[in-house]
């Protein structure tokens, strides 16, 4: 088993990511129960903006798209910017989209078979509203969404201290409690969905 996080950060690797802090708790769970993962920074590559899989003149999508397709798993991560997520995981959701007519071997949606969740940070609020998006635009392109798969983190309205930052003053029992929640039910689905496939019949893309 699989799983592969695009973590929407507007900072490149760089630079240290609250997202990214809070996916390698997910991950950490992952590695007790032998999934493997791995974490795409998305602002490492040159996304360009279409709903094609590939649109070319150095778009580097396809690359990213490759690995979507070899995965169990996938996790969409973000922070929230003005009650949002990130305008780069708004434009990994339009490729994601973009890669919906393509089928698998039954002649089923691509994303047929596969799992999503998502990942959430910000030191306001927005948190359930940026989730909300994500997890109807995954489903909605057929990845299966099995409950409470969102986890996030939100400090107190206005500046304030960011998960990492606060995280070092005691962690959060309820973000914890949905990391689990996440990390436990997409292994539990995509350990379902490997055995016992969802069938072809009335989903079959013309």
């Amino acid at each position: 088993m699989h799983a592969l996080f695009l973590n929407g950060s507007l900072k490149p690797s760089s630079e240290d990511s609250n997202t990214d802090a809070l996916i390698r708790k997910v991950i950490n769970y992952y590695e007790d129960m032998g999934i493997t993962s791995e974490v795409i920074r998305l602002a490492d590559y040159t996304i360009a903006p279409g709903v094609e899989v590939d649109m070319g003149n150095g778009d580097q999508w396809p690359e990213i798209f490759e690995k979507v397709k070899n995965a169990d798993i996938v996790i969409l991560g973000t922070p929230i910017w003005m009650g949002e997520k990130s305008s780069i995981t708004k434009q990994a959701i339009e490729r994601l989209d973009g890669g919906s007519s393509l089928t698998n071997e039954l002649g089923q949606a691509i994303y047929y078979n596969k799992v999503g969740g998502v990942v959430v940070t910000g030191n306001e609020d927005g948190a359930k509203n940026a989730a909300s998006s994500m997890i109807y635009a995954l489903s909605h392109i057929g990845f299966t969404i099995p409950p409470n798969v969102d986890t996030y983190w939100v400090g107190e309205a206005g500046p304030g201290p960011s998960y990492m930052e606060a995280m070092q003053k005691g962690e959060s029992e309820f973000t914890d409690q949905h990391v689990k929640f996440l990390a436990y039910n997409t292994a539990h689905f995509a350990r379902m969905l490997k055995s016992s496939p969802i069938p072809p019949e009335g989903n079959v893309m013309e």
